[in-house]
């Protein structure tokens, strides 16, 4: 079974960086798109990003658009989240997932399409 680790999340003030990273300890990790989603309290998971199987597409919410970027290292397993010019409002759990079925489609911007969350990194922006 797949596990998936997340960290790099922390306190920062408004306008600072973070840097997520997602470690998986699947072998077959590279076979598949991946995502980061983000839940704020008393909120819904959203979709925050996501990035295909060898890294050539990218996909972004629009509130993170130009401030966030998704990369991966698939000889590491990892996937990473790059998040400049932080907001308040970027104040949330965030989590990645696996794509659950791999297929055709793309972008892959809804919950129920990954699987395998980690346990989720804090993210607190101050302002």
């Amino acid at each position: 079974q797949v596990q998936l680790v997340e960290s790099g999340g922390g306190l920062v003030q408004a306008g600072g960086s973070l840097r997520l990273s997602c470690a998986a300890s699947d072998q077959t990790f590279s076979r598949y798109v991946l995502g980061w989603f983000r839940q704020a309290p008393g909120k819904e998971r959203e979709f925050v990003s996501a990035i295909s199987r060898a890294g050539g597409l990218t996909d972004y919410a629009d509130s993170v658009k130009g401030r966030f970027t998704i990369s991966r290292d698939n000889a590491a397993n990892t996937v990473y989240l790059q998040m400049n010019n932080l907001k308040p409002e970027d104040t949330a759990v965030y989590y990645c997932g696996k794509e659950r079925r791999i297929t055709s489609k793309w972008p892959l911007r809804f919950e129920s399409e990954y699987d395998y969350w980690g346990q989720g990194t804090q993210v607190t922006v101050s302002s």
